[in-house]
Formats: structure tokens, C-alpha cells, sequence
């Protein structure tokens, strides 16, 4: 629940700034400013959102300047760099760095910075940060000065490579910022924080200027190291005489001495005199006073700093301080911050063996962090282990579950909240109906939450309503879902893109895509949820020139590198067949993630150019995007169309490398692909191995079999079926009665054709009544067979006479031939197979005047026989032949070979 309301909560947010800033802009009217001033209107607000760590303010400031021209202000580009490596978004700050022309050093030294802020928690972003900084040097007209050089040895820092800092130092030395106060320091803390104690001293007594901060660092590498016990005193006894005043943090390291045991007499006076002063100047109280260490706990959280909040929790249990609650509540939400689950389970031992394991807010605290780590058997076992439960116990638990997948025990869990007799809030209703949206008949679920709603006054809220527009949305009623729309108070973005979700769901996209009009003719700003949703509804819609204007709109808004919009456009591109459009939008994704990578797959396969999906995936793998199992589906069901064993047998290795064998997608095109490729044993095999629970499953396999003229193995396999318990569907029904018509099993297939409907409720489809028709064609039963054509409740298809069509040439039949081949050509005049089939009939006859009139008929009426092709895989690439086609580059010496 958490996250869905800071969520629905940042929309508002981004919402309000937009508005609020294109007041601002509209006032100011800026024009070009000039590239080394900071008197650009834009400054300030860049350094507002920098400052508030605000995203959404910093992606609107970035989507007006671009508006106004001022793309091109380095000053600006080096602001817009500094902003989103402050917020978090390196991706976007590399990209500007990269379409950057004209870089200065702070350019350079604002993209570095960023990389060291990232590589403290992504070791992957340390190399390319070296990478940076040796492309930098490459710049001989640009100098590095402390401000280049502090990232790069951070991120030395964080590779726990010594060599690389004793390098940069080197390097330090040569371009004369080895003895900077700032690049000393650093220094210093690397050589303390590896244990080079000794060369840590040497550097730090050769700085020009120490403050504080220096000394207490050099003090905690003594402390720490346990070696030099006298060292400490006297080092703190320099810091004394310096002029500088030892704050409590000094004081806290030499006093942890106190904590080693038995020490000597000499050492015990030196332990008295520090003690002494830290009464005199009353540092002692403070070194122990829980509420200061608290305040600096929370200042570290709220700037974002995580890692720096547990620091001084584990300093506070050093120093022997007296945690309370609030420090625990503090430490776990850092943990949680940094998504360590060892810290978090050393925290609450700690709040164990302080006796604040019973304490409510504490057990809210441990629910969160457990649930946001994706531990929820820790998080319910602590829930079932309160003592004493309140809301916020139980909305935290519910949205845990949700989030977790777990909607029917977060359901399970909200009659509980009933049944203890607490009233439930706004954040409780909305988790619920969140889960009703997940778990099947949820509609039904979700209307009984709707009416308690009502009761309790929360109808208003917008996560209320917002939640009921998806439960709406998702089971098929979009009229409920407009009502709840309709009576909302005020402008909401979350609930517009609800609504626009749920038009598309239910193959409304004209809808989606009307009201996406309408928001933007009010004047109300989209987001990126919002543009995803439209230009998924143009896909769906395949109205490709409407996409292109909402990409441009998408650009124009500056949210062309938001992965999810980018993906969106990309999809687009695929569902309306442009393939050169979509390489265009993927090329332009700086790290595409799994989702691009599939879907620009899937469309080459959609598209038929399975060549280029296959380069593609290898692509993919090399630049370490694992596939998921959408993407092994698509792709085995393209070895399956190529018949590209050799390949499929590949992928099926790398599926059960990733342990995707499991899900019935990728089961189910397996299965397919090892039939349609010739080799039903395997596919057999395979299938007796897998979890045969899954009625895709069987179907594949009874298809496969029944293709292969092994119908009696398919009818015996649906018995299998039936006697495990699985309930077959319409797919089943389509494969057993294949099986019937390659077997000649007529009245069997009358049987199973009867029994769907009046065993399953399965109303037979068209489909089903080819596969009947193939089943009596094939029986020679022929005038049978064209009156179940005429007498079935669908208007005939193609294929289903040109079925028919076929089975009159082998049973030598002209009269019903004739009659089934002018429906066909009723149906499809350019229909080449019609005219050749007929032509055979009328020859098989001997009538060859009315072969004469069927050639002429197709000459007259220009159609021409489809093509004969074969095809071949060589090491992996496939060669295609096609008939009077030379153009294959081996083409020669192919048909020499023939010719032999």
C-alpha cells in the first residue's frame, strides 16, 4: 500500500509542479541565455529540484528548455548533468553527456560525480566511470583539478582496489593536487578504510591544513586497527594542542578503549585525562544522549543517505548508548533503504535482546522493511506473533501482500481486520481492492468493497476510486468503471490513466485515446504513465500516424528516455508493422531493458524476418539482458516456422540453463517446436518430464501427435487427460478431432464433437466444424460434408472448402468439386490452389476442355500459382531456395550439384 500511495501521490505532485512551473516559465518568458551565466531563469529551478532531490520538477524544467531552444546552453547541459545524477537517474545524465558537442571540465566532472554516487550501491557503474575519466585525459586542453579527481578515487573507494587508488594517487602527484587538502583527505580515509595505517599517518602529517574531520578519521583507523593503543592518546593529545577543540566524535573513539578489558596503568591516566576534558568542555553527556544521535540518524534518511544512517546507528552501539524505539524505527527504515537484508536482521537481534520486540511500532517497522525486501514469511511470521495489533499493523500486512502476489491472503486478511472489529481507511480500501483486481471474480469482490466505501465516506479518495476504476477496468465493466470516473471530485491524473488502462483492456482503445485528447485539451500535463497508456492504445488500434504525433508530443515533454515510454513507442511501432520505425526507437534506448529487447524480437518474428530476431537475441545476450519467458516463446515459436532444429535445440539448452522449462508457455512452443521440426519422440519425452497439470500442455502434445498421422496415440492421450482430471477446452476439442480426421475415426469424431457442449459447455466454433468437415472429407464423405457446410450456424471460410476442395481430387469426385470450387472463388477469385485443384479434378475426369476453361479462367482473371520454395540450415543460417529464383550467391553450384 505504501508504494501504491506514494506512487498516486507523485503523480499529483508531478502534476501540481508542471502546472505551477509553466506558470513561472509563461511569466518569465525566457529566451537565450547566455551558456557561462547563471542568471538563466532556468537556474534556479534546476537547483531547486537538485536541492529536493525532485525528479518530476528537474524532467519539466529539462522538457521547457528544450522548448525554448536553450537545448544547446552548455551552462544548463552541466546543470541538467548535475540534476538527474542527484536524483538518481544516471541513465538520462549520460545520455545528455553523450549528445553533449561542446564539454567543459565541469561538464566532465559533473557525469563523474555522478558515477560515484551510483557506484556505492551499483559496482557495475564503477567501470564506467574509469572509462570516463580515461577518456578525459585524453582532452589534453582540459586540466583535472580536486573536483575530478574526488569521484574517481570514491569510486577507487568502492572497487576495494588499492592499486587503483595508489595509481590515482600517482597521478595526483603529477598534475600537483597531491598535497590539496580536499584530495589529501580522501586519500586518507582510502589508506584507513584498508588498513594502511601507517601510509594513512605519513600522508596526513604531510597535509598542509587538517581539520575536525581529518582528525577524528585518522583517530577511528588507530582505534580500529587495535595496534596502536598509545598512538591514539597521543595523536589525540597533537589534535588538543593544534588549536582545534576534539568534538564528541573524538572523544567517542578514544573512550572506546574503555571497552577492551584490562589496560595498563599508564594507558588507564591516559583514558582519566581524556575523560577529564570531555566533562570540562561537557562533550560525555552528549556522546550518550540518544535524542542528538536520533536527529542525526533522521537527517542522514531524510538527505537519502542510508548508508550513513547505519554508520551511526553502529556507532551509537559501540559507544554503549542506550537505543530507544525511535532509534530502531530510524535504523530500519535505513536498512530498508539500502535493501540489505543481513543489516536488517542484525537490527531486530539487537531490538530483541533491547526487549522492543513487542513494541507495535517497531513490528510495523520490521512488517515494511521484511515485505519491501520480498521476505513476506518473515513479515507474516512477525505479523502472527503481535501481541497488539493496530490500522497501520494491518493496512502494512495487506499491502505487503498484494505487492507480494498474495491476493487472496490479503483478502483473507482484511475479513480479519473486520472481524477484530477495527475500522478500516482509505489505504486499507485501496489495498484490497488492488487485490481483488489480482485474484479471479475479483469484480464481485470488489463491488462489496465499493459499497463499504460508500459507507465509510471514502469514496472521494482518489486511491479509493483510482483502485475501483481498475477492479472495473479489469473484469469487463467499463460502465461501472465511468461512473466511479464521472463522480470523482477535481482533476486526477492517476485515475484518467486507470481509465485509459481499462478502455484498452477491453479493445476500447478509441476511448483511451479520446480522453488522452481531452486531458491534453484542458491543459492538464500528462506523465509517463499517461503517454505509455496512449501510444499503447495506437498499437492496439494500429493507428500509426496518431502514434507518431503523441511520440512527438512525448519528446516535446522531454520523456524520451523514460525506458517505459521509449518501450511503449517501440511496441507501437511492432503491433503496426512498421519494423523499420521500431529499430529506429530501439537503437535510440541508452540500456534497453528485457521488454524492448522482446518486443523488437517478437515484431521480426510477427513481421517474418526470424533471421533478424535471432541475431537479435544473441545480441541481446551478449550485452547481458537475460531472456524472459515471453521472449524464449517467441522464439522457439520462430524455429518452429524455420524449422530451424539446430537453433531450437539451443534455446531449449539456454531455458533449462535459466530454469524457464517450468512455465507452460515455453513448455507448450517446445512441445510445438520438436513436432512441427519432425521429432515427435522428443516432443513426447519432453512432455512426460513436465508438470502435465497444464491444459496447453496436452493440447500441444494431442496436436502434435494427430499432425504426425498418430491419431490413435492423440485419442488415447485425451483419455489420459480426462481420467488426471483435467478439463479440456476448445483447443483440446480442435486437436482430438485432427486426431479423428488423420485416423478416419468418424464417428468418434461425432462423439467428441457432440460431448463439447453437452459435457463442457463448450460451444463448438468454426474452427471446429473445419476440423469435422476435414474429418468427413477425408472419409470420402463428401456430400456429408458440404452440408454441414451449409447447414453450420458461421458463414463458411476459405480453407474450409479449399479442404474440401482437395479431398474431391482425391476422390476423383467433379460434380461436388465443381460446386465447392465456384463457392471457394465466390469467396477468394484470386485463390490460385482453387484453380489448380479443379484443373487436377477436371484431368484425373478427363475432361479436358474444362481443364482448357479453368487455365484460361486463371489467365484471364491474372492469377498466378504461388511459388514452390525450399529452405535449408547451414551452421546455424538458414538459405533460402525459391523456384526460377538465381539469386542465392551459391546459386551455381547448387544447381550443378542438382544436376549430377
Amino acid at each position: 500500500m505504501q508504494m501504491q500511495k506514494q506512487h498516486y501521490r507523485s503523480l499529483n505532485i508531478r502534476s501540481l509542479l508542471c502546472s505551477r512551473y509553466t506558470t513561472l516559465s509563461l511569466q518569465q518568458n525566457p529566451g537565450p541565455s547566455s551558456p557561462s551565466s547563471s542568471f538563466s531563469p532556468w537556474f534556479p529551478i534546476l537547483q531547486n529540484s537538485i536541492t529536493q532531490r525532485n525528479l518530476p520538477l528537474g524532467k519539466c524544467t529539462h522538457a521547457r528548455i528544450i522548448r525554448f531552444g536553450d537545448y544547446s546552453n552548455r551552462f544548463l547541459t552541466n546543470n541538467l548533468i548535475n540534476m538527474y545524477s542527484k536524483c538518481g537517474v544516471l541513465d538520462y545524465a549520460r545520455k545528455l553527456f553523450d549528445q553533449s558537442p561542446n564539454r567543459d571540465l565541469v561538464t566532465w566532472n559533473s557525469i563523474l560525480a555522478g558515477y560515484a554516487v551510483s557506484a556505492e550501491t551499483d559496482d557495475s557503474k564503477i567501470f564506467d566511470g574509469f572509462c570516463l575519466f580515461r577518456g578525459l585525459r585524453r582532452c589534453e586542453e582540459l586540466s583535472p583539478t580536486r573536483l575530478t579527481l574526488a569521484p574517481v578515487l570514491k569510486m577507487a573507494l568502492f572497487s576495494g582496489c588499492i592499486s587503483i587508488s595508489e595509481a590515482i594517487h600517482c597521478y595526483a602527484a603529477k598534475v600537483g593536487l597531491d598535497f590539496d587538502v580536499f584530495i589529501s583527505g580522501i586519500l586518507v580515509n582510502i589508506y584507513t578504510k584498508v588498513g594502511w595505517v601507517e601510509e594513512a599517518r605519513r600522508l596526513f602529517d604531510e597535509m598542509p591544513e587538517k581539520d575536525v574531520v581529518m582528525w577524528n578519521v585518522m583517530l577511528k583507523a588507530y582505534v580500529q586497527s587495535g595496534a596502536y593503543d598509545t598512538e591514539v592518546f597521543r595523536l589525540f593529545s597533537e589534535f588538543h594542542s593544534s588549536g582545534l577543540r576534539p568534538d564528541d566524535i573524538s572523544v567517542n573513539c578514544v573512550l572506546r578503549e574503555l571497552s577492551k578489558g584490562v589496560v595498563s596503568e599508564e594507558l588507564s591516566k591516559s583514558i582519566d585525562q581524556v575523560r577529564a576534558y570531555a566533562v570540562k568542555v561537557s562533550l560525555l553527556n552528549d556522546v550518550r544522549d540518544v535524542f542528538k544521535w536520533n536527529k542525526t540518524m533522521s537527517e542522514y534518511v531524510n538527505a537519502g543517505e542510508n548508508r550513513a544512517a547505519l554508520e551511526c546507528f553502529l556507532e551509537m552501539t559501540r559507544s554503549n548508548v542506550e537505543c530507544d524505539k525511535v532509534t530502531f524505527v530510524i535504523a530500519l527504515s535505513s536498512a530498508m533503504g539500502t535493501n540489505d537484508l543481513k543489516v536488517g536482521q542484525q537490527i531486530q537481534c539487537r531490538v530483541v535482546k533491547s526487549g522492543f520486540d513487542f513494541d507495535i511500532s517497531i513490528a510495523n517497522s520490521l512488517i515494511n522493511m521484511y515485505a519491501k525486501m520480498g521476505c513476506l514469511n518473515y513479515a507474516l511470521a512477525i505479523f502472527s506473533e503481535m501481541e497488539e495489533l493496530d490500522l497501520i499493523s494491518w493496512n502494512s500486512m495487506i499491502s505487503s501482500c498484494v505487492q507480494g502476489g498474495l491476493g487472496k491472503e490479503s483478502l483473507n486478511l482484511f475479513l480479519d481486520l473486520l472481524c477484530e472489529g477495527l475500522r478500516p481507511d482509505q489505504f486499507t480500501l485501496a489495498s484490497v481492492l488492488r487485490a481483488c483486481s489480482s485474484v479471479p471474480h475479483g469484480f464481485y469482490l470488489g463491488r462489496q468493497v465499493h459499497v463499504h466505501a460508500v459507507k465509510l465516506g471514502c469514496i472521494g479518495d482518489v486511491f479509493v476510486s483510482t483502485a475501483l476504476i481498475d477492479v472495473y477496468g479489469k473484469s469487463g465493466r467499463m460502465e461501472e468503471a465511468e461512473l466511479v470516473y464521472k463522480i470523482r471530485e477535481g482533476f486526477d491524473l492517476g485515475s484518467c490513466n486507470a481509465m485509459m488502462a481499462g478502455y484498452i483492456n477491453n479493445q476500447d482503445s478509441s476511448k483511451a485515446l479520446s480522453l488522452f485528447s481531452l486531458i491534453h485539451k484542458d491543459g492538464k500535463k500528462s506523465d509517463q504513465f499517461t503517454l505509455a497508456t496512449a501510444i499503447n492504445a495506437c498499437g492496439s488500434s494500429v493507428v500509426l500516424e496518431q502514434g507518431k504525433q503523441i511520440q512527438a508530443h512525448v519528446i516535446k515533454l522531454g520523456f524520451d528516455s523514460d525506458l517505459c515510454v521509449s518501450s511503449g513507442i517501440l511496441g507501437m511501432y511492432v503491433k503496426c508493422g512498421d519494423m523499420k520505425g521500431a529499430s529506429l526507437v530501439f537503437d535510440g534506448i541508452c540500456e534497453p531493458d528485457d521488454v524492448a529487447w522482446t518486443a523488437m524480437i517478437s515484431g521480426c518474428v510477427e513481421n517474418g524476418d526470424v533471421d533478424h530476431a535471432l541475431w537479435l537475441y544473441h545480441q541481446m545476450r551478449h550485452s547481458g539482458i537475460l531472456p524472459d519467458e515471453y521472449t524464449f516463446a517467441t522464439l522457439i515459436k520462430a524455429c518452429s516456422c524455420l524449422t530451424a532444429f539446430e537453433q531450437g535445440k539451443q534455446i531449449h539448452a539456454n531455458v533449462i540453463k535459466l530454469e524457464c522449462l517450468s512455465d507452460p508457455f515455453v513448455g507448450t512452443s517446445l512441445i510445438d517446436m520438436y513436432a512441427k521440426c519432425g521429432s515427435i519422440s522428443e516432443s513426447y519425452t519432453l512432455f512426460k518430464r513436465m508438470n502435465v497439470t497444464n491444459i496447453a500442455l496436452w493440447n500441444a502434445m494431442m496436436v502434435g501427435l494427430a499432425q504426425h498421422g498418430n491419431g490413435e496415440e492423440a485419442l488415447n492421450l485425451f483419455r489420459e487427460m480426462r481420467i488426471q482430471g483435467v478439463i479440456p477446452d476448445k483447443i483440446s476439442f480442435i486437436g482430438i478431432l485432427s486426431a479423428c480426421s488423420y485416423s478416419g475415426l468418424v464417428s468418434e469424431a461425432y462423439g467428441h464433437f457432440d460431448s463439447m457442449y453437452k459435457d463442457y459447455g463448450i460451444e463448438p466454433e468454426i474452427e471446429h466444424y473445419s476440423c469435422l468437415v476435414d474429418v468427413l472429407a477425408r472419409a470420402g464423405l463428401l456430400e456429408n460434408a458440404e452440408k454441414l457446410i451449409s447447414n453450420m450456424p458461421f458463414a463458411p471460410s476459405a480453407s474450409m472448402y479449399r479442404a474440401l476442395l482437395g479431398a474431391c481430387w482425391v476422390q476423383k469426385n467433379a460434380e461436388v468439386g465443381k460446386r465447392i470450387a465456384s463457392q471457394l472463388l465466390a469467396l477468394d477469385p484470386l485463390d490460385s490452389s482453387a484453380y489448380v485443384l479443379m484443373s487436377n479434378i477436371y484431368a484425373a475426369a478427363n475432361q479436358w476442355n474444362q481443364v482448357a476453361d479453368a487455365r484460361k479462367m486463371m489467365k484471364t482473371r491474372n492469377v498466378k500459382k504461388d511459388t514452390g520454395y525450399s529452405w535449408i540450415d547451414v551452421k546455424n543460417k538458414v538459405h533460402l531456395f525459391v523456384v526460377d529464383d538465381n539469386s542465392h550467391p551459391q546459386a551455381a553450384a547448387v544447381i550443378s550439384k542438382v544436376e549430377e
